[in-house]
């Protein structure tokens, strides 16, 4: 079974002064991830603004993403629609491009009830037979909420190895867990969540604050594993507040303008999405401060 690792970096888009990828930039920052923490990246996720690019500027990305990092971490795509022919097309690209795997979020807007979510990535599975998929379940995006009932039967796909859980209910993380074998990954898809889900079964966190301080949750994370519980705790409340105020308005809002106060040139969100407000930045500068993550 392909691993994706504990860490997986939602890796956010960088553009230019004039809103092209800027993809010199995704590689070094592709190749900052994997030296500090992340054993995974996705790409073109949600954190990515899939929803404003192209198909053509996402091939594009993946493989940039993957000839920065090649052999050092896993490249996962986001190839998710609420179109099963797109994501079917998407997926299959990634899969020809040699990528490891593929994020596929659960159709949003079209609202499909749990039959029509089961067809949809069923349908894409078949597609790619050995080509590793992780489900993406945020209901707060999408509309829809992919149930455990619906998950346990996609899980009988063998490439249907793993869920990002972002429902914010560990109740639905725990069913899940008590249900489907050992070797399904249940990730979670909050940051602040991450500890809570590991202890009812969860296995990593596909991450937003890990740009930030990847190897702190890396660390956080081993330290559950090894059973230094207490450990763990410490580091999840020290990094509390980050992922916070990393969520107090719409991702990857406040993450890009982190990365610009380190000096990264990932310039501005894309339309609709709009530069992170004073409010925002205020909100930020002292969290980062606190923990160190602001050049003196």
């Amino acid at each position: 079974m392909t691993d994706f690792g504990r860490v997986i970096t939602a890796m956010i888009t960088p553009f230019t002064a004039d809103g092209a990828i800027a993809y010199e930039v995704a590689a070094d920052l592709a190749q900052y991830l994997v030296a500090n923490g992340s054993d995974g990246i996705v790409v073109c996720g949600t954190t990515g603004e899939s929803p404003t690019l192209t198909w053509e500027e996402e091939f594009q990305l993946f493989q940039t993403v993957q000839q920065a990092v090649a052999g050092k971490a896993k490249v996962i795509a986001g190839t998710g629609s609420n179109s099963t022919r797109e994501a079917i097309h998407a997926t299959a690209k990634a899969a020809e491009l040699g990528l490891d795997g593929a994020l596929l979020v659960v159709p949003y807007y079209n609202k499909p009830p749990q039959e029509g979510l089961y067809a949809h990535f069923q349908a894409i599975a078949k597609a790619v037979p050995d080509f590793p998929l992780m489900l993406y379940n945020i209901p707060g995006r999408t509309g829809q909420n992919l149930l455990p009932e619906t998950v346990i039967r996609l899980a009988e796909y063998p490439n249907i190895i793993a869920i990002k859980e972002a429902s914010g209910s560990l109740d639905q993380a725990s069913d899940l867990r008590a249900a489907l074998p050992p070797t399904f990954r249940i990730y979670s898809g909050d940051d602040s969540l991450t500890l809570p889900l590991l202890a009812v079964g969860g296995y990593g966190v596909v991450s937003v604050a890990s740009h930030l301080v990847g190897s702190r949750i890396q660390e956080m994370i081993q330290a559950f594993v090894q059973g230094e519980t207490a450990t763990a705790t410490a580091i999840h409340c020290q990094l509390l507040p980050l992922f916070k105020v990393l969520f107090v308005t719409t991702n990857p809002i406040p993450i890009k303008a982190a990365l610009r106060l380190q000096g990264w040139a990932v310039g501005e969100p894309r339309l609709p999405l709009t530069s992170a407000s004073d409010a925002v930045i205020s909100q930020l500068k002292p969290v980062l401060d606190h923990l160190g993550l602001l050049k003196s």
